[in-house]
């Protein structure tokens, strides 16, 4: 009897064990370690990241509840020699099994993308990697380059018609040759067929629409007002007239001024429309999609000019005739003299 007293008892405490160990095997895997009484959040791994340097961050930022049972599975299952970098979204009370797996799996969350206007491209580079692992040197070298615009059947003055400004889901660990051929996609989405016959139809590239967009939305906010006046820089490459369009000559002097002089159309520049006839060479601006379908959905009218108001809402007088013209300039500029805007 006593023998078996003995192993009943071994038996008992056996099971115990098992059980305890059980339980905290389960505690260690599946009870909430991640962000426990927080808000769930994003967090991004970078290139190169070491375990030792994730656990001091996971410590430091207070993500994990219980560091040592994190990192116990994490080396169990592998995670501690196969770290990728990304965003990843750290939801509140995650078991560590399910952060690990995740985690080691590279599943990241896309980010936001977004640009609505640059001057240069110089200006574009910081504005494509303001939500990206990589900095905007590293794009910045392939804006400027020659061959890296070439190869996407662009120019570097027309390069920046190839970005179409809008709001893009990407990865944050994409590279800056990842987004420039992501830009190039949605560029040649966003220029279907019907966008492409509309250009055609007004014997423009979609390049050109970019230009000519460009100097329609440097001379006027307004949407509703922006295919009026496409209409009459349309009208004008039609009849081979000049486009004498201020913002092309301040593109040119490569400064903002409020006032274009006479002196400044005299300026030897491409750029110069009082000078040179038709499109500048590319676009003064990164066009907006309302300012490229403005000029593909122009208005058909006679108007060949036209002129700030005087009230100074942004709006626009047209007119046919230069003589109209005339008096509604003298009308703009006497506003200037009095608001005191000679330059």
């Amino acid at each position: 009897m006593g023998g078996r007293k003995i192993l009943v008892l071994v038996i008992i405490v056996f099971a115990v064990m098992l059980s305890s160990f059980g339980f905290y095997g389960y505690q260690i895997f599946f009870v909430p370690n991640i962000l426990v009484d927080q808000q769930s959040r994003y967090f991004p791994i970078y290139d190169g990241t070491t375990f030792k340097e994730l656990q001091n961050r996971l410590d430091d930022e207070r993500i994990v509840g219980n560091l040592m049972a994190f990192s116990f599975v994490a080396r169990i299952k592998g995670y501690d020699t196969e770290i990728k970098p990304g965003m990843y979204y750290l939801e509140e009370g995650m078991s560590n099994i399910n952060a690990i797996n995740m985690l080691r799996a590279g599943r990241q969350v896309p980010v936001r993308l977004t640009f609505n206007s640059a001057r240069r491209l110089e200006d574009l580079a910081p504005k494509l990697t303001s939500s990206v692992q990589i900095d905007s040197a590293d794009i910045a070298p392939l804006l400027a380059s020659p061959e890296v615009s070439q190869s996407y059947g662009f120019d570097t003055l027309n390069f920046i018609s190839m970005f179409i400004p809008n709001t893009y889901e990407v990865y944050w660990t994409i590279s800056a040759e990842g987004i420039l051929d992501r830009m190039k996609t949605e560029y040649d989405r966003f220029w279907n067929e019907k966008r492409k016959k509309l250009a055609d139809s007004i014997g423009l590239t979609p390049q050109e629409v970019s230009t000519l967009a460009s100097i329609v939305e440097s001379e006027t906010n307004m949407n509703d007002e922006k295919a009026r006046l496409a209409g009459v820089y349309i009208n004008r490459l039609k009849r081979g007239i000049p486009l004498q369009a201020d913002p092309t000559l301040v593109f040119a002097l490569g400064k903002d001024v409020r006032r274009v002089i006479n002196k400044d159309k005299e300026i030897d520049s491409p750029y110069n429309t009082y000078k040179y006839r038709g499109l500048p060479p590319g676009p003064i601006k990164m066009p907006s999609i309302p300012g490229i379908d403005a000029v593909l959905n122009h208005e058909d009218h006679q108007y060949l000019y036209f002129c700030a108001k005087d009230d100074f809402s942004g709006y626009h007088v047209f007119s046919k005739t230069l003589s109209e013209h005339n008096i509604n300039a003298a009308r703009f500029q006497r506003a200037l003299n009095q608001r005191g805007i000679y330059r």
